[in-house]
């Protein structure tokens, strides 16, 4: 939204976020004509693809308009471009249709669906997320995918968790598995928004009976998770492992010392930047460069090798389903300086990072949300608990 006075439906959805937020009484919500009654009254998706990839790629809902009645006009009609965009961003992921419903419904309590440039001390956007607890900068939140994808999945180290971080989400109802998110000082705000939640998506066209499926890839370029605190390897990595062959490797132990290979790489690996080039830039990134690279670990390394986007969604799946099996390094821990490293991370993405040598990589997120740092390799699997793939040469086949 632009700096514009928001009036009628959005000043309502204002109040109701600082409801929401800080607990403000009921009786100054009459303030904004808003009806607030009742506010006291499965990720499958990950799985599925780990298993088949292997190489291939309550009552009554409150209403916000002043009349009492629905939304109409403008703001309904971004009520409705929101609700397609955060279906579409579940949808993407493989989660089912029980999960938009839980985002629409945590929109509604939260916004009214309307993507506010403002809210209770920091808060902002369509699920009123704020930029100083991790949701990202004021920028990225004020995208509707960007806070649809944090809703969903979380921040890379778990903190803040996404609805996929919450274990038994599948099963929570659909109000707890809303808080458990947003950690509301009502923690029973979202029950009043299902019918609502349901007209809306019924509008939309949105098919919230719709199964859990294997996602045909995030919104963002090579968007990274790691695992909640305390996560550790289990399912996931138990399928992916049938997608790795470390038998020619020299696989080692997790949290073992990576040390410099000797491999070259094949004739078809061609990169806009030399591999010394690469590394360079990397390290120049790591010494005082942009903030840019919050959850966007693929972006970063086809960015080093001077692309300007990788071609491909999920970091793990460049990994499986991209790199020749001939180029997969599983295991190993002797890769050369400018390889790719990858890791599961017990989501959807997984992770990625540039191997610069003498056992370290340059990563993102690792140490800040969205800057680059040179760090030992291990941390990855010591600091998120994730499991290391293998790592790969520098090969863009999609870049661009």
């Amino acid at each position: 939204m632009d700096g514009r006075e928001v009036i009628g439906m959005a000043a309502g959805a204002a109040g109701r976020g600082l409801l929401i937020k800080i607990a403000v009484p009921v009786a100054v919500l009459g303030l904004f004509g808003l009806i607030a009654i009742g506010l006291v009254a499965g990720m499958s998706g990950a799985k599925a693809h780990a298993a088949s990839g292997c190489g291939k790629a309550g009552r009554p809902d409150t209403e916000y308009d002043t009349t009492g009645g629905p939304a109409t006009g403008s703001d309904h009609a971004q009520q409705l471009a929101n609700a397609k965009t955060i279906d579409r961003v579940a949808s993407q992921g493989g989660l089912s249709g029980r999960a938009t419903l839980i985002g629409l419904m945590t929109g509604l309590a939260e916004s009214s669906l309307l993507n506010l440039d403002h809210g209770d001390r920091d808060s902002l956007g369509v699920f009123q997320q704020r930029p100083s607890s991790g949701w990202g900068t004021k920028e990225q939140i004020m995208d509707v995918t960007h806070a649809a994808t944090m809703f969903f999945f979380g921040g890379d180290s778990g903190d803040p968790p996404g609805l996929t971080d919450i274990k038994g989400w599948e099963s929570k109802t659909l109000n707890d598995a809303a808080q458990a998110v947003q950690r509301s000082g009502f923690p029973d705000a979202y029950t009043g928004q299902e019918n609502e939640a349901r007209s809306i998506a019924e509008e939309a066209g949105i098919d919230i009976d719709r199964t859990a499926r294997s996602g045909t890839g995030r919104t963002r370029d090579g968007a990274s998770s790691a695992p909640s605190p305390g996560q550790r390897p289990g399912a996931h990595e138990a399928a992916l492992a049938d997608c790795t062959d470390s038998s020619q490797n020299s696989p080692g132990e997790p949290g073992q010392a990576f040390h410099d290979g000797r491999a070259s790489w094949p004739g078809n690996v061609k990169n806009r930047r030399s591999t010394e080039d690469a590394i360079r830039w990397a390290r120049q990134e790591a010494s005082g460069g942009s903030d840019q690279w919050y959850r966007m670990c693929l972006a970063f390394v086809a960015t080093t090798y001077g692309w300007t986007f990788s071609g491909t969604t999920y970091a793990q799946d460049h990994y499986l389903d991209v790199m020749p099996k001939d180029m997969r390094h599983d295991k190993d821990r002797n890769p050369p300086a400018g390889a790719l490293m990858f890791w599961t991370t017990g989501s959807r993405a997984g992770h990625v990072a540039l191997y610069v040598g003498d056992g370290k990589i340059a990563s993102n997120d690792i140490e800040t949300p969205g800057r680059i740092s040179i760090v030992p390799a291990t941390d990855i699997e010591t600091k998120w608990g994730a499991t290391y793939l293998g790592w790969s040469p520098p090969y863009f086949p999609q870049g661009g």
